[in-house]
């Protein structure tokens, strides 16, 4: 099954492509690559999900969010290449958690963005390599940034 398919057949509402805030692209192709840059959180009504994992926000939420930037990466993915299913694998993943100075599970958190990736892509070509770590406060105060290297046809 290709990726569109498994985006129906979840019933994965993808948000608008975020559009830049700031002087970047929100993905540049180089070879067969696609470098996707840090994206936030952004929910179809076009909000942000806010606050501190393990403060603001429980685990849980945490990992909501990660999920809903992976949603926002797909959105981008799609508006960028025409079509997800030129994704051929994810390479390399980064995820950054807003976090409280006492939360330490950083990769339970991110396990929300790439749970939902090796549910489109499939566990085969959905994960990839992986960092997971907590920082001081992201943009906007966004609970999550997520930034993702994938291979392409």
């Amino acid at each position: 099954m290709n990726a569109e398919s498994k985006i129906k057949e979840l019933g994965l509402e993808l948000p608008p492509a975020p559009k830049p805030v700031a002087v970047y692209k929100p993905l540049v192709i180089a070879g067969n690559y696609a470098y996707v840059s840090g994206h936030g959180p952004l929910k179809p009504d076009l909000s942000l999900i806010k606050g501190r994992v393990g403060a603001e926000l429980d685990l849980e939420a945490g990992k909501a969010a990660a999920r809903q930037v992976g949603l926002a990466i797909l959105a981008t993915l799609r508006s960028e290449l025409g079509s997800l299913n030129r994704v051929k694998r994810v390479i390399k993943t980064l995820g950054m958690v807003n976090s409280a100075p006492d939360f330490y599970d950083h990769p339970k958190v991110i396990n929300g963005c790439s749970e939902l990736f090796a549910e489109v892509f499939g566990p085969e070509n959905g994960i990839g390599a992986r960092s997971a770590v907590g920082m001081g406060p992201l943009p906007g105060n966004i609970a999550v940034e997520i930034e993702v290297i994938f291979e392409i046809e």
